[in-house]
């Protein structure tokens, strides 16, 4: 009997699988797969979902709000205030960050072609976001981990973000702030052209060295406007943007150069230049022009100085449109100046060069010793006037700690004529290499209304920002021409010949002038005694014209500061600004009327529109302070200073011809030398000394105001009338009017042995006191004069008539 199976025992169970020992439960592939892509999908699901409630809280201001579509519309970025000469050249900037604003048809094509090439291939096609480019940096940068991805961001997102920053949100951060970017460069794309997003953020990225905007880095490393930037100067600027600091073509040209080749592949493969055109300008050296410009340095450095605390002031008390007062580090303004930018140039060329032959002297002259000698205190002074010192003392130092501090070497950066030197050097030493360097100041303006041309207020504002156009300092003989016209103004004759003997004033404690050279004897004529730089007679023509006189006078002029009635101010004893000086001096070129220095022009907004307009009326300010006789009296004795007295260097050295008048000065103790000359258009002014009186040279060969002053106007009109654009003004001449009687009446010996027995010329009609003398008067004493005479007083009468005669042609050619 066969038996049957029993299949209900299995029915209904499951076949089982056969397990390996010690192997975890298997699962089929299909399942794995399939709950992978159901958790893949559940968690993209959650992301967006999270990405959409990130965006919806982004867009409605949760953290934060975002800028409205006014404030998109009136967008700008903070501009630098810029400050121009007459002529147009740009002198510098005020800034909070040093930016300058371009308009479209400004910027050269290669610059965009460069920009787009390189930061946003997809530029023109999208709206602000580029889908593409995130997905590429999604898939390389985060899946595939490739750093070559490149940048998502568009020209548009990156405006956002240099524009309005980042802040922090803690971890979420990145995805708050990439969403406010792409939120606000979406809008910014509804609002602006695309030529205007370029232009926006051509003018809102920085480039190497902190510039801002492509004009300021055009200017400082090609020196040349946006415009006119070639293929490799546009892509080498655009290569910078990458990393600032990494490509800077100053610091690091060859990495600046591979960056920039890659710039013209890039334009090479978006078909902006053939691959013909990409070789030739990769063959290309890295070419800079590098013009280093920041507000404290380049032309005109102390006197933008003076301009920006007026100009602060002003714009405190100016508002906008808005009602916002004006910001001049931010609202670019246009200031415009009455400097002249070639006479600033060849000014301060003129003055480096000088000033270090002079220093190089200075320094042979003292070798090893200290100018300033065992006398301790003028170093303490200079220590204790010292940066260093002051910072120490304020954070609570002992002097013993200054002390030990002063003495430590360290690496710095001290003022060299010539040249500035990077050095290891103890802060003692650098304050006695300071007190040893010898300073000037340099000032030329305009006698017809006051107008500053020049400005050069010290050695280099970087290290010594004491303006010294505005240093009281006293001025030594270049006084005496304003004495002397008081005494022409207040009845002494221009014939008048003074004694040149020493005379002691018991009325003023006993005091006894001497000259320069001690030499005594004869008589000078005001002519001679100026020329000569005769101090027995400057103090006795002082009291002629009457001290109160005098000093009235010179207020008039233009000198400011309070002047002591004592006898030795005829020496020039008083301290008085540079500026003052100069302008006390116009009114002997400008037929005796007074001007007021002035040097802003005018103001004009970011868009051109003027906001304030300076010396409207050139005639305001002028002052009729001295007759046109006595001015044309005092130019002719001034020209003889420069024709034969201290000041001939100016035609022997420096071989300045035509009209040029001028006086030499020097201190006490050869601690100043002035010089201070004028021509029909320019009156000019220099001043040398140290920082401290004490430090001067220990003669007067070297120290007087003919080898420390009148070099460095002499080689600044030198260099100006070398150059053709201005060398029309030697053929210019000062007004002397037509009256020959008044010619005449100068010609006059400098110096007589003895005092002519008569008188033959009335000066009376010159300042209104008229006597009735007759033509036929005049002529018989001329001839008794001629009479009594000796031989020699008439040789030596016809052969000053004649040496007149030479000058004469010889300053004219």
């Amino acid at each position: 009997m066969v038996k049957k199976k029993n299949t209900s025992s299995t029915r209904g169970k499951r076949k089982r699988i056969p397990v390996k020992k010690n192997s975890r439960f298997h699962i089929p592939k299909q399942i794995t797969k399939q709950r992978v892509w159901r958790w893949a999908l559940n968690i993209s699901m959650f992301g967006i979902f999270l990405l959409g409630a990130l965006f919806v809280l982004v867009y409605i201001g949760a953290f934060g709000p975002l800028p409205t579509t006014q404030e998109l519309k009136d967008v700008k970025n903070p501009v630098a205030s810029e400050v121009y000469s007459s002529d147009g050249h740009l002198l510098g900037r005020y800034y909070i960050q040093n930016r300058s604003n371009v308009s479209f048809d400004q910027i050269s094509p290669n610059v965009i072609h460069a920009l787009v090439a390189t930061e946003d291939a997809r530029f023109y096609e999208h709206r602000g976001i580029d889908e593409w480019a995130l997905l590429r940096v999604f898939v390389k940068s985060i899946l595939l981990q490739d750093r070559s991805a490149g940048g998502g961001s568009t020209l548009s997102q990156q405006i956002a973000k240099n524009i309005f920053g980042r802040d922090n949100y803690g971890p979420l951060s990145m995805p708050v702030n990439k969403l406010r970017e792409a939120i606000i460069a979406y809008r910014l794309e509804k609002i602006y052209t695309k030529n205007e997003i370029l232009t926006l953020y051509l003018n809102t990225v920085p480039f190497s060295e902190n510039t801002y905007g492509i004009e300021t880095a055009s200017e400082r490393f090609f020196d040349k406007k946006p415009a006119d930037l070639t293929v490799p100067e546009a892509a080498t600027l655009v290569g910078t943007l990458k990393a600032s600091n990494a490509y800077n073509p100053r610091l690091h040209p060859k990495r600046s150069k591979e960056r920039r080749d890659l710039v013209i592949s890039l334009m090479v493969k978006n078909n902006y230049l053939s691959e013909a055109e990409g070789k030739e300008y990769q063959e290309t050296p890295l070419t800079l022009h590098y013009n280093y410009l920041v507000y404290n340095t380049g032309p005109a450095a102390y006197l933008r100085e003076r301009i920006r605390l007026e100009m602060e002031d002003w714009c405190s008390h100016v508002t906008k449109p808005n009602g916002d007062p004006y910001d001049l580090y931010t609202d670019g303004l246009k200031i415009y100046t009455t400097v002249n930018y070639k006479m600033q140039e060849y000014a301060e060329k003129a003055m480096q060069e000088q000033m270090k032959s002079l220093q190089d002297i200075f320094d042979k002259h003292w070798h090893n010793r200290q100018p300033w000698g065992h006398d301790e205190e003028v170093l303490k002074r200079a220590v204790q006037r010292s940066d260093r010192y002051i910072r120490m003392k304020d954070a609570g130092k002992t002097e013993k700690e200054i002390s030990a501090a002063f003495h430590e070497l360290i690496p710095m950066k001290v003022f060299s004529w010539g040249d500035i030197k990077t050095v290891e050097m103890t802060p003692i030493d650098s304050v006695k290499h300071s007190l040893r360097t010898l300073r000037s100041a340099f000032l030329a303006l305009s006698p017809k209304d006051g107008a500053v041309k020049v400005w050069i207020g010290g050695n280099d504002f970087r290290f010594y920002q004491y303006d010294q156009v505005t240093a009281s300092r006293q001025v030594g003989s270049t006084f005496k021409p304003i004495v002397y016209a008081a005494a022409l103004e207040n009845g002494v004759e221009p014939d008048k010949y003074y004694a040149n003997e020493e005379v002691t004033y018991p009325e003023y404690d006993d005091w006894t002038p001497h000259n320069a050279e001690d030499e005594y004897g004869g008589y000078y004529s005001l002519e001679g005694a100026l020329s000569e730089s005769i101090n027995t007679v400057s103090v006795q023509v002082l009291l002629d014209a009457g001290m109160a006189n005098a000093v009235r006078l010179a207020h008039r002029m233009g000198i400011d500061v309070d002047l002591p009635e004592v006898p030795s101010l005829a020496l020039g004893v008083a301290d008085i600004p540079l500026e003052e000086m100069v302008t006390a001096y116009a009114p002997f070129a400008n037929g005796g009327k007074s001007v007021k220095p002035y040097y802003l022009l005018r103001v004009e907004d970011s868009k051109g529109h003027v906001l304030k307009t300076f010396h409207q009326d050139e005639d305001s300010d002028e002052e009729q302070v001295i007759s046109a006789q006595t001015a044309h009296i005092m130019t002719h004795y001034l020209e003889a200073v420069v024709d034969s007295g201290t000041g001939r260097a100016i035609r022997t050295r420096f071989g300045i011809r035509g009209d040029f008048a001028g006086k030499t000065g020097t201190t006490q103790n050869h601690a100043d030398g002035w010089f201070i000359g004028y021509t029909p258009d320019l009156v000019t002014g220099c001043w040398v000394g140290a920082e401290d009186p004490a430090v001067h040279f220990r003669t007067l060969y070297y120290g007087q105001g003919a080898r420390m002053a009148l070099p460095v106007v002499g080689d600044f009109f030198h260099k100006l009338y070398a150059d053709r654009s201005f060398a029309s003004l030697r053929y210019h001449s000062f007004d002397m009017g037509d009256d020959q009687r008044l010619l005449a009446s100068l010609d006059i010996p400098h110096y007589r042995d003895e005092l002519p027995r008569k008188k033959f010329i009335d000066f009376g009609w010159l300042f209104g006191r008229h006597k009735d003398k007759t033509q036929k008067d005049n002529a018989q004493l001329q001839q008794q004069e001629d009479s009594t005479q000796s031989p020699a007083d008439q040789e030596k009468k016809h052969s000053s008539i004649w040496e007149k005669i030479r000058n004469a042609f010889r300053k004219k050619n």
